[in-house]
């Protein structure tokens, strides 16, 4: 079978981007690993997915380079509007898209950056989901023979944030992968290290679930954020530097939805064969 494809990024996080749309896009846990390969396939962090949608324009599908389909991705989200616009699947600048957790909107601004609404984000532990008693600003996990406090919360999936002094010396090799398989998270987490530089700048690290580290994180960015200004450390308009570049993020506080502006370009498209077994 021969897949058309195009390739993406934004902030470094790349992505496999495919027309669902305009034909029938078969996908399967082995196909996107195979895409998502940096030797025999593609190579991505993500596997994105166009669908016509039931309740909003679009459906946006996202799949981890493991196979496993997840619920949110920023960066991904931005990808997904450029790719609308430039294949001329839709000539609008406000984009809804449904994902398999939530709804979003999608709106290319004239500079051509892309600012996505992120929705609401949600606190309580069984909403994440996470294993706590009651909500609390930071919670207190036992990872590899370390307590460390973690900010927990969901924007369309689960994330911890852990500030720490230097991001460069975070243990995000030797601790993202626990964090994300603890016990207290039942869908896993996405894992970020936070150093806060000023109240309008940090610089974060992410390992995601399913992933690894990866350059550039967006529901990231915007959970480090919404976690700096519940701790009063933050302002609501938010420089992010990230291994792969720099974002924005705005948040005005509780009952108000979470915005990520950045940018994200085409690298290349082309069509690949994928063996029959993998149909």
């Amino acid at each position: 079978m021969q897949l058309d494809f195009t390739k993406m990024q934004s902030l470094g996080n790349d992505f496999v981007v495919l027309d669902g749309v305009s034909r029938r896009m078969p996908i399967s846990a082995d196909v996107v690993r195979l895409l998502a390969d940096r030797h025999f396939g593609v190579g991505c962090d993500q596997i994105l997915l166009a669908e016509k949608g039931q309740a909003a324009d679009f459906r946006f599908r996202i799949f981890n380079r493991d196979g496993s389909e997840v619920e949110q991705c920023g960066n991904g989200a931005r990808c997904f509007a450029r790719f609308l616009r430039d294949n001329g699947l839709t000539d609008q600048d406000i984009i809804s898209v449904e994902t398999m957790g939530t709804r979003m909107q999608l709106r290319i601004l004239d500079d051509g950056d892309v600012s996505v609404d992120m929705g609401l984000p949600e606190f309580l532990p069984e909403r994440i989901p996470f294993q706590a008693d009651m909500p609390a600003e930071r919670y207190q996990l036992a990872v590899g023979g370390e307590v460390l406090d973690a900010s927990v919360l969901a924007l369309g999936n689960p994330h911890a944030v852990i500030l720490v002094d230097d991001v460069d010396d975070a243990p995000v090799d030797r601790l993202g992968p626990l964090i994300e398989r603890h016990p207290r998270f039942p869908s896993r987490v996405n894992a970020g290290f936070c150093e806060i530089v000023s109240r309008d700048r940090i610089r974060l690290r992410v390992h995601e679930r399913g992933v690894g580290e990866t350059l550039g994180c967006g529901s990231g960015a915007c959970a480090a954020v919404v976690a700096g200004i519940r701790l009063g450390l933050l302002d609501p308009d938010v420089s992010v530097r990230l291994p792969g570049g720099q974002a924005r993020v705005r948040w005005e506080g509780p009952g108000n939805p979470v915005h990520l502006i950045g940018s994200a370009s085409t690298v290349f498209t082309g069509v690949i064969a994928i063996p029959v077994e993998h149909d």
